[in-house]
């Protein structure tokens, strides 16, 4: 089994620029989908999810092409049955629900997988597809969603402000008949980027950003394409900056505004980092003869809220921090899968359900763990960056589903954190 291999005691020192944000990246491969026009997305990082996107899009007959850093994609009739084992690989393959029923007609969706957080169910995406004029037909293990002709506008309200089913309503409304309202849409940087490219492409959306999302729809598919660079990735800065608070030192974050990630900023100077915002980048210091001030209680919401990526991140700076706290995620019921990690390093946690508990002011030892997931797997590499020893992080491959290389990112920064392959069996000799 692959590992990443820490060696915890060296303090951070640098700078380091977020690739562009895997949260924009997944949702604006299935856009390309809408436009009659080739498309260029810049910059785009090679994940795991990236990756598999690529071969959802391929298996449906799309064609993109990677040059270097970008992603070209050309129309191209496609077809709307989504391989079983690419839709199990990642949550974002709900993303192509309504391109490809905008394309196809029809599309066969088996439920999304990803990261095993708990039940995320896409009713909100169903729902206001069938108010749009969709015929759904929901079997025990995928969907199934037909057209006639094309969907309709609607004046919709969200029951909450899911940031995918957002995305699934912004990209069939753009493509249908008349003027839509989303009301109780998703406020997340990551909206208004993909608002962004469908503009490009020819879409009429107003309100990105804000909770009342207005498009006037084309009627057909999108009539150009669009060059378009995506945002930088705010989870990743916010990861670079929970590794300098956990080890100490100083390191600068590059082409990342500060507003991306305002609220856990907040929670890094209260617990005393100095954070430095400027207009386009961020420095976060922390003096590592210094602890940490815990004693909070954190709970997850809605972007302009704290992140609910950002929990684990956040868990892992505190596991040092004195004083007990407790963080509440709102969204996933299996967000804290890293506390068994955490407890095996021998920090005193508990986790049930959406909460996590930590009694702080705990001195770590490097150990063997395995990553959970995405984001609880980059917060036990952050733990093992203070944790005393070595540790080694196996199944690592959760963590590339959204970090190119987060093990060299952290060594450019000074960490001791190196990928490793996976160890060959020991010979075994017969007779």
């Amino acid at each position: 089994m692959e590992r990443i291999e820490i060696t915890g005691g060296r303090t951070l020192a640098g700078r380091v620029r977020p690739a562009c944000a895997k949260n924009s990246v997944l949702p604006l491969l299935a856009a390309t989908l809408l436009c009659r026009e080739p498309c260029t997305l810049c910059g785009v990082p090679d994940l795991a999810d990236v990756q598999t996107s690529l071969q959802l899009l391929a298996s449906v007959g799309a064609a993109v092409e990677r040059r270097g850093p970008d992603l070209c994609t050309a129309p191209r009739p496609v077809r709307g049955l989504v391989p079983d084992p690419l839709a199990a690989a990642m949550r974002a393959s709900v993303f192509y629900l309504a391109p490809l029923l905008l394309r196809a007609g029809r599309v066969e969706l088996p439920l999304p997988g990803g990261c095993r957080l708990g039940p995320r169910p896409i009713d909100i995406h169903l729902d206001g597809l069938a108010a749009m004029g969709a015929t759904v037909r929901t079997l025990p293990d995928r969907v199934v969603v037909q057209r006639r002709g094309a969907l309709h506008a609607v004046d919709y309200t969200l029951r909450l402000p899911s940031v995918g089913a957002t995305l699934t309503l912004l990209m069939a409304a753009a493509c249908a008949r008349g003027f839509t309202t989303l009301r109780g849409a998703a406020c997340e940087p990551e909206i208004a980027d993909v608002a962004a490219f469908l503009n490009a492409a020819g879409a009429r959306i107003a309100g990105a950003g804000t909770p009342v999302l207005t498009i006037r729809g084309v009627g057909g598919l999108l009539p150009g394409g669009a060059r378009h660079t995506p945002l930088p990735d705010r989870i990743a800065a916010a990861t670079y900056a929970a590794a300098v608070a956990a080890a100490g030192g100083q390191v600068t974050v590059e082409g990342c505004r500060p507003a991306y990630l305002g609220a856990f900023l907040q929670f890094l100077r209260r617990a005393g980092c100095r954070v430095e915002a400027g207009q386009d980048g961020f420095t976060v210091a922390r003096d590592p003869d210094r602890p940490l001030q815990g004693g909070v209680d954190l709970r997850t919401g809605a972007w302009p809220g704290f992140a609910t990526d950002t929990a684990p991140l956040a868990a892992a700076v505190l596991l040092g921090a004195e004083g007990a706290s407790r963080i509440h995620d709102a969204l996933f019921q299996n967000r804290f899968a890293c506390a068994a990690g955490f407890a095996a390093m021998g920090a005193r946690v508990r986790a049930r359900g959406r909460d996590l508990w930590l009694a702080g002011s705990d001195r770590l030892q490097g150990t063997l763990v395995t990553a959970p997931d995405l984001r609880g797997g980059a917060a036990l590499v952050i733990a093992g960056l203070f944790a005393e020893g070595s540790s080694t992080v196996l199944d690592p491959g959760h963590i590339r589903r959204g970090y190119a290389d987060l093990p060299g990112e952290l060594r450019q920064l000074g960490a001791a954190c190196r990928p490793a392959p996976a160890r060959a069996p020991k010979a075994v000799q017969y007779g």
